[in-house]
């Protein structure tokens, strides 16, 4: 037993109680399981989504890169677990390969989430690269053919926060992105109802100038596996608005353009000269131009609520009235469980990487109104998603 696992919260203890309270879940959350399961018989290839996005739970809850407080992040087996803990949808983040394949990785330097410093022959390859105004020194898939990717192993990203995590070093490969579709269409057609995706285009822009462009590989393999209308089970989101509105007129798919801090400006903004801020687009304006070529936004969770200098939380802003003003439903990122990551009035203990009151802060942000959250840890979310219906 590690140190950690023997001072934070159990976190086998909430794995459980996620695991026995799922019955209960289908009872409670929004729209319950009935409702899904009814979607899901619509279109039980595991592509279809019913009604569509408006009829997913609310809260929804979203496994950030699967399970990734539990398992490698973006490998088949984080995407497993979170499925199976229950999670609404699963997320994946998408880049390519120099042979023009989509992968999932967080990111495009995967030097902290693969062994690939640990292979030899592919020592001349580290580089720094410049990317969305960053410098990088590591290993990127762009230089990668998916052969030579398939060789790599992912490894856990911050192993300092998560050690248990590090036990599953090595066991999964990078996914490609068609892996992960056919994998959802399987269980999907296993549970008889929809798998849900959501899909987020990593630098865009960036890549476009390499002539790796993103969308149109993206949106030929939405058609080609069915989820590139208006109902189907999927959401793409994008740092870039550019992109959000290029793969508006590829595909039907509902999309989402995720908001980081205010004083931040998307990088297809810097690239094209637009002088607005994330602050300019969360205001009714910016939100009503957001409305015209997307369903939904992901701002970070302090733009619902900000925090003090302390890291406490303060008085939620007005964007969630303002966002459903428009017709735009709101999924914020991200909750993990662990102290390090919770606003400062919800941590306990003086472990950075222990569990902390993450059902309190959960509870805060649901009492604002989103539509749903992106979480690390599927289980916690719905569970705290359950008592927030029953309240």
């Amino acid at each position: 037993m590690t140190e950690r696992a023997q001072t934070g919260p159990g976190r086998r203890t909430l794995l459980g109680a996620a695991v026995l309270g799922t019955t209960a879940l289908g009872t409670t959350a929004l729209g319950t399981a009935s409702t899904a399961n009814a979607a899901g018989r619509v279109a039980t290839d595991g592509r279809g989504g019913g009604g569509g996005y408006r009829d997913l739970p609310v809260p929804t809850v979203i496994g950030h890169r699967g399970a990734s407080g539990y398992r490698p992040e973006h490998t088949l087996g984080s995407y497993q677990l979170a499925l199976d803990m229950g999670a609404h949808i699963v997320e994946q983040d998408l880049v390519p390969t120099k042979d023009g394949h989509l992968v999932c990785r967080h990111e495009n330097d995967i030097t902290g989430t693969t062994d690939v410093a640990d292979h030899p022959e592919f020592a001349s390859r580290r580089a720094t690269k410049r990317v969305d105004g960053v410098s990088l020194t590591g290993w990127f898939t762009e230089d990668f053919t998916l052969a030579e990717l398939k060789t790599l192993r992912a490894k856990e990203r911050i192993p300092g926060n998560r050690q248990e995590n590090t036990l599953y070093d090595g066991r999964w490969e990078i996914p490609t992105f068609e892996e992960v579709l056919r994998w959802a269409d399987r269980e999907g057609r296993r549970r008889g109802r929809p798998v849900w995706l959501y899909v987020e285009t990593k630098h865009p822009t960036y890549f476009r100038g390499l002539g790796l462009g993103l969308e149109e590989p993206l949106a030929k393999l939405l058609r080609r596996h069915g989820r590139h209308r208006a109902n189907s089970a999927l959401l793409l989101q994008s740092f870039e608005p550019d992109s959000v509105r290029r793969l508006s007129k590829l595909v039907a798919t509902p999309r989402v353009v995720l908001l980081s801090g205010p004083s931040e400006q998307p990088w297809d903004f810097v690239e094209a000269g637009d002088p607005r801020t994330v602050a300019d687009l969360v205001k009714p304006a910016g939100l009503k131009w957001i409305a015209s070529f997307a369903q939904g936004i992901g701002p970070t969770l302090d733009l619902v609520i900000p925090k003090d200098g302390q890291g406490r939380l303060t008085t939620p802003t007005t964007l969630v009235a303002d966002a459903h003003a428009r017709g735009l439903v709101l999924h914020p990122y991200t909750m993990r469980n662990e102290n390090t990551f919770l606003p400062a009035d919800f941590r306990r203990g003086t472990d950075p990487n222990a569990y902390g009151d993450a059902f309190g802060a959960f509870q805060a942000y649901f009492a604002t109104g989103i539509d749903g959250i992106f979480s690390d840890n599927p289980d916690t979310a719905l569970l705290a998603a359950a008592d927030s219906a029953a309240r």
